[in-house]
Order: structure tokens, then sequence, then C-alpha cells
């Protein structure tokens, strides 16, 4: 059992002065809710899932929670550390656990405030500088302007791990480009400035260098000829550095990342050590967050082989068909759960009306199942771990995936928290979105609840 102590700040950054209410109707309009604010950039803006929830959010709740220098802040699912780097920045001690490899290094790096800018600026401008003279002996420029290379002279992966690829996500130029920026990066690898320098590679593969498009669904766009490698990641470290420059005299705040599975996190953490949670799970719905990272995941050699993704998937809530395994037996957890059944066998029965044979579409109803009691199976670990009074706020959102039909998650999981002995304070709404499978407006929304103990 980890002994995880915090030492507490001297006093809590002031809160922001919009209430939850004020903030809610600002920005209540679909998409604008989960925006990130200029203001928000510094730390967040390193790398952020696309998936994520706004730090405006994390503030809300932390304030609504009445949190203080003496408080500790969880995050089960953290995710690319929204909720920790919004409670480092407010002086409130932090903990995040995240199952999935890619996540789990940018909350790391994402948290770690220690660096000397101008020491990270000059270490990765002389890296910039070699891997420039590197591209010049091969004949080639990062402007994007080359003439066409002779592709059996440029690098690539090993055949295993470009086949862990999705198909046509990066293009054969900017691929070498790369390889030679990470042999430099490697070389390099006992600094302390490793970590950042791969990150700000990773934010610039998904933005800049790939070919991937995000809707939030990761898809595979038109192929880049060429595109520049060495100046896009000199700017993210760049970033970096000017972030770094405002944020080191909040560096001392505690922010812990685990790499641990959020239903299986008990023997973790210290029992009655956590005073609030707030975190946003993964949703049931079709979305394989090991897709959606997978192009930087594989580059940065988090992933080598088809046999570490399955064990990364294994580890992961089942909240999609694709990382459903012959054994899994989380839905007995809510095996007496009426409502959670009946949503289940609708979809079969419509699955079977709209004769839909495919090895995913039999597994939407399991996976309906699979996904609630996973959660059931997560809050009834979280219990020992959480302070008596200790808050929580759960981020999720209705689902219409499942042959159209309709999932109401915080409703469902409201339900669930309260036979498993939470008291369910109310359910807010985030925000609304319009569901492509029905034309509905799915509400997203804030299960509030708390730990009597």
């Amino acid at each position: 059992m980890s002994e995880l102590a915090f030492a507490a700040p001297d006093r809590l950054a002031p809160p922001m002065r919009l209430t939850l209410q004020e903030s809610v109707q600002r920005k209540r309009r679909n998409g604008d809710a989960n925006k990130l604010d200029l203001a928000d950039r510094p730390a967040h803006d390193w790398y952020r899932f696309v998936l994520s929830y706004p730090p405006h959010l994390v503030r809300d709740y932390l304030h609504r929670f009445d949190a203080s220098a003496d408080t500790v802040c969880l995050d089960p699912f953290c995710g690319t550390a929204t909720t920790l780097v919004e409670c480092k920045k407010l002086g409130v001690a932090s903990i995040g656990v995240e199952a999935h490899p890619m996540s789990h290094f940018a909350a790391q790096v994402k948290t770690d405030w220690m660096l000397d800018p101008q020491g990270l600026l000059a270490h990765a401008q002389n890296i910039a500088d070699k891997a420039l003279r590197g591209l010049k002996r091969d004949g080639i420029s990062d402007e994007g302007v080359n003439p066409r290379p002779r592709v059996s002279e440029l690098r690539r992966l090993p055949k295993e791990r470009e086949e862990l690829l999705l198909a046509r996500s990066i293009s054969i130029l900017p691929l070498h480009k790369t390889l030679v920026l990470l042999e430099h990066l490697r070389d390099s690898s006992a600094s302390q400035f490793h970590r950042h320098e791969l990150l700000a590679l990773a934010q610039a593969l998904v933005s800049v260098i790939g070919n991937l498009h995000f809707g939030p669904e990761v898809g595979v766009g038109p192929a880049k000829k060429d595109a520049a490698v060495i100046a896009p990641w000199l700017a993210n470290v760049k970033r970096m550095a000017c972030d770094l420059g405002s944020l080191q005299g909040k560096w001392h705040t505690p922010a812990t990342v685990i790499r641990a599975d959020a239903r299986n996190i008990a023997g973790i953490l210290k029992p009655d050590s956590v005073d609030i949670v707030i975190t946003s799970p993964p949703y049931p719905n079709e979305k394989d967050y090991t897709r959606t990272t997978r192009l930087e995941s594989v580059l940065l050699g988090l992933l080598h082989t088809m046999e570490e993704l399955r064990a990364v998937k294994h580890g992961l809530m089942r909240s999609n068909t694709r990382n459903v395994y012959k054994g899994d037996d989380d839905d007995s957890w809510i095996a007496g759960h009426t409502e959670i059944q009946k949503i289940a066998e609708n979809i079969e029965r419509r699955r079977i009306e709209l004769k839909k044979t495919s090895g995913f579409e039999k597994t939407y109803a399991k996976v309906t199942k699979l996904y609630f009691g996973g959660m059931a199976r997560h809050l009834e670990e979280l219990k020992s771990i959480l302070r008596p009074g200790a808050r929580l706020a759960y981020v999720v959102g209705d689902q219409a995936s499942y042959l159209r039909v309709m999932i109401r998650t915080g409703k469902l999981l409201a339900d669930i928290a309260k036979s498993r002995g939470y008291e369910v304070l109310g359910i807010d709404l985030f925000r609304t979105r319009l569901s492509t499978a029905t034309g509905d407006q799915l509400r997203e929304e804030a299960v509030l609840l708390r730990w009597p103990g």
C-alpha cells in the first residue's frame, strides 16, 4: 500500500469569481462549455486529450466543495491531468489514477513544473540543431519543400510497431524526420528535460505532423506529402518553457500520478485519505481511447507489440466493444439493476430486429452492462479511501451509440452510487450536444455525491 503523504501549501489560491451557476449560464451552449480558455492554457495545453473536460469546471467544483490547503483531491480517471493541473494551480494537493500509458505519461509531465525554463530551451535547441544537421546530411529539409526523396532510404518503424498504427496516420517523409528527432532525443534520455521534450513531440504529432483529424472521433485525413517536424516540436517546447516561467512559484503543491485500474484501487491509496473526487470516466460508447492516442503511443515507445496493446485495453473500463474479453464479469455488479438490464435487453432486441450480426454489434448489450458494472465496482473500491463527508463530482454524458437506444448515463450512475451507500446531492447540467445517431440533444452532466462514511 502506498504511503502517500502531502505537505500542504500555506494557502489556497483565491477561488474563481464566477459561481457554478453563472459559469454554466455563460458557457452552456454546446461545445462552448468544453473549450479551453486562453488564460487556462499554461500546462493544460501541453497535450490535451480531445475528449477532456475544461479546467473551469474543475475550479467550479473545487470552490463548491470548499477545497483548502489541507484538502486532497482524487481523479481516479485522470486522463491527461485536467483535474490535477488545476488543483496544482490552486494549491490543492491531488492524486491521479490512470491506466492508459500515454495519458499517464502526459499527466506526469504536465504536473512537473520544477524545470529551469532556460535550461529546457537551451537543451531542446541543441537537439534541434543536431537533428537538422542529420536531415541535411540526408538531403532533407524540415520546411516541407523537399523534392521526392528515395523512399528506400527513408527510416521506417519495425514492422510490428508499424502495424499498430492506424493506416496512413503519418506519411513516410514526416515519419523519417520524426525518427531522426527521436534518435537524438534518445541519446539524451538521461536529461531532466527528456520527458517534457517527448511530450512536446506527442503534441506536434497529433496536431501538425500526422494525418489525423478529430471530431471527436479519431480519423485519418488526406496524406501530407511532407510536414515540418523539428520546427513545430521546438515551438511546443518554447511554449512549455514560457508556461514554466509563470508556474514555477506553484511547483511545490503535490500532484501524484499512479498508473492503475480505477476499478481496483483500494490497495493503492491510504484509507480515509481523500476529501474530494472530481473526474470524468469513459462513457458507454464506441470510442476506443487506445486508437485516439495510437500514433504518439507507438512513436514515443509506449507501445511496441499487439500483446502490449491488449494488456493496456484489459486494464481499461469496458466502455466500448473493442476491449471486451472472455471472462469479463463486471456485469455481475449490476445484475439486480432493473433499468440497466432493460436497456441491455432493448439493445439486443433492436440488434435482432435490424439483423445486425457483426461480432461488435453482438457485444453492444454486454458492454453496456460491463460498463455500469465496472462503475459500480469502482465506487465500491473507492469507499475505503474516502474520508467521511467526502464529496464527489462525476462528469458523464448520455449516449445513444448502440443502435439508437438512449442511455441516460448520469441518472444510472446516480442510482448505482445510491445503491452503494453514497448520498446523491444532485445532477448538474454541464452542457448539451447533438447526437449524430438520433438527432436528440444529449445531456452532459456532473453527478454530485457525498460519502457519509
